[in-house]
């Protein structure tokens, strides 16, 4: 995507354009285009349009029900769509930020093609947003645009950590996306980010929120923030930093699920160690928001369960449980790990699809796959979750539970 395809396709032949394309299918797209040139669009227009209907499609999907409707009226870029905030995400974002006050202003600074931007705005706070990329700038400008009411929100082209620390000082909040990927790849060590971490939490800024990768090591996260990690329908999508008005109170560390907002904090973690036990009759995965924020003894202590080992987290129960925090399998039968023994024995059981699981081991799971030798045509299928016991590996052999 590059500057002129924003201009055509915010013109007014590229917006009409855009609103009668029939849902995108890679199947019929090439027909679509060929009927839309023979009707006098330029061939550019054309291309710009289908690959903005593509992304469209598939942000829509991964956004789920809450976002379907906004990205109608997004322009978005590849970049854009891979990395910017989930609609459900930036509106939990937005409430922590309502918190400052009553049309607060907010600079967002690193913001994309604007989303955490449009959802503070429609929080009612007014927002600068600050992005170095013409491309990013111009993009995130028309969805500004696109907007029916609400606050004014401003964007600027500068890098930010340029931005006189006076103007930064001026805000009433602070909210900071650092971009975390370089040709393509993720970057681990949060000094390579752009800006770095340090720089980001050095700001004048009494009211701030700092995205992070979910992984982040918990000794960099300052004592007066709080860690937030967010999962939406499973899925690990989100990690902040958030001080002053902006953190939940005294909280350190937060793990919340969408889109129900289940919510546990470390006020939740229990005062003893979990207990440790071997395998009971159900074995649970805690949700990945509470295992990167360190609140797996909360999930332990909210379903009444134990460990199977204190490094490792797999939960188990001797009752069936029900819980946002856990997805759940019944335990049919636990064997040490042998790879001749598992075979023979999902053989004898008619046993031909499994799904493989594993904390705390080291085996290779496609080569796992490969060397069980499974028949296809075998009715039965398994859940095999290998983990280990001390320094025993051990696989449960188990079937899923039905959610309630």
């Amino acid at each position: 995507m590059q500057l002129a395809d924003v201009a055509a396709l915010t013109s007014a032949e590229g917006r009409q354009l855009l609103a009668q394309l029939p849902p995108y299918d890679d199947d019929s797209a090439l027909a679509v285009g060929e009927q839309l040139r023979r009707q006098g669009h330029p061939a550019s227009l054309v291309a710009a349009a289908l690959t903005q209907s593509r992304l469209r499609t598939r942000a829509g999907r991964r956004w789920g029900a809450a976002g379907a409707e906004l990205v109608g009226h997004l322009l978005l870029t590849p970049d854009g769509a891979q990395q910017a905030t989930r609609p459900t995400v930036a509106a939990l974002r937005a409430a922590r930020y309502a918190r400052v006050g009553p049309a607060a202003r907010v600079a967002d600074l690193g913001c994309g093609i604007g989303l955490d931007a449009l959802a503070l705005a429609e929080a009612g706070l007014e927002v600068d947003a600050y992005d170095r990329d013409p491309l990013t700038v111009a993009v995130a400008r028309s969805n500004e645009a696109a907007r029916a009411d609400g606050p004014p929100i401003r964007v600027f082209e500068a890098d930010v950590t340029t931005i006189d620390r006076d103007v930064i000082a001026g805000y009433d909040a602070v909210f900071v996306d650092p971009a975390r990927r370089q040709n393509g790849r993720r970057l681990a060590k949060p000094e390579a980010w752009s800006p770095p971490l340090s720089w980001a939490l050095a700001l004048p800024a009494p009211h701030l929120g700092v995205k992070v990768a979910p992984g982040i090591d918990r000794s960099l996260v300052p004592i007066d923030m709080e860690l937030a990690v967010v999962s939406d329908h499973g899925d690990v999508v989100e990690a902040a930093l958030y001080r002053g008005a902006t953190r939940d109170g005294p909280v350190s560390r937060s793990a919340t699920i969408l889109p129900d907002r289940a919510l546990l904090t470390d006020r939740d973690l229990p005062a003893a160690a979990p207990p440790v036990a071997a395998v009971g009759r159900y074995l649970h995965e805690p949700d990945g928001a509470a295992i990167r924020a360190g609140l797996v003894a909360a999930v332990v202590a909210r379903v009444d369960g134990w460990l199977l080992d204190p490094q490792i987290a797999y939960i188990s129960t001797s009752r069936m449980v029900v819980s946002p925090w856990v997805t759940s399998y019944e335990v049919l039968d636990v064997l040490p790990f042998h790879l001749k023994r598992l075979r023979s024995y999902l053989r004898s059981r008619h046993v031909g699809h499994v799904v493989v699981k594993k904390r705390g081991s080291a085996v290779d799971v496609d080569h796992l796959r490969t060397s069980l030798k499974l028949d296809r045509k075998a009715p039965e299928r398994r859940t095999l979750m290998l983990t280990r016991v001390g320094t025993d590996p051990i696989v449960a052999i188990c079937r899923p539970t039905a959610r309630l």
